[in-house]
């Protein structure tokens, strides 16, 4: 099975503000790209699943990808 690229949108709460945020995950299904962004605003805020909202996951293709890891991966 290959990898995919996701667009996960959505925002966190942080010291009494939301804070938008969009990531681009490589992944094999849409559940596995919300649990890995889960984990990676969890570790780089500190903040608890519960205070965070995701909007959106969207798989994009390899044109729309803007981050050049994400792309690299995908790729190869």
């Amino acid at each position: 099975m290959g990898k995919k690229a996701y667009r996960i949108e959505g925002k966190f709460y942080m010291k009494n503000i939301w804070h938008p945020f969009k990531k681009e995950i490589v992944s094999s299904s849409k559940p596995k790209a919300k649990e890995k962004v889960l984990s990676i605003i969890g570790s780089n805020h500190r903040v608890k699943r519960k205070k965070v909202k995701i909007e959106e996951i969207k798989e994009i293709s390899p044109e729309e990808i803007e981050d050049p890891v994400v792309k690299y991966l995908v790729e190869n």
